[in-house]
């Protein structure tokens, strides 16, 4: 059922910072503009890699969801891993049939990649976040 893996997500205090980290330490060199999310309560940010790219995530204000992972993990940490499905409803329904935890209710909601997306709890995914996107119509790196 899954894909390629498109990226790993990575909570971060600091947008600005963890960039510094990718660009200086890492060497990354494309690197995209930072998007406010207010419906998700994050900015976001892409560190493009060969074969994959780094989701930035920062919180977008103080009730942001990603604030509670931040209070247990302030200097940041892998968030989440994100693999491409061909059909985000298809996926959903296989997981769910499965016994996997669809969080949201099994709604998908647009992602920073302009594509449906659902998280699959931790809980029931071998203790990793998960997120499945649809796979995008413009190929990403």
């Amino acid at each position: 059922m899954i894909g390629r893996l498109n990226h790993v997500g990575v909570a971060t205090p600091s947008i600005a910072e963890s960039v510094k980290l990718y660009r200086d330490v890492l060497g990354a060199t494309h690197i995209s503009a930072v998007k406010a999310m207010p419906e998700q309560g994050v900015n976001v940010c892409f560190v493009d890699l060969h074969n994959s790219q780094i989701e930035l995530i920062e919180p977008l204000g103080e009730t942001s969801p990603l604030q509670g992972f931040l209070a247990r993990n302030p200097s940041g940490g892998q968030h989440h891993v994100c693999f491409e499905v061909a059909d985000i409803l298809a996926a959903r329904d296989d997981m769910v049939a499965k016994g996997a935890t669809v969080l949201n209710n099994g709604i998908p909601r647009i992602g920073a990649h302009g594509t449906p997306v659902i998280f699959v709890h931790p809980k029931t995914m071998g203790g990793v976040l998960v997120e499945l996107m649809e796979t995008p119509k413009v190929a990403h790196p």
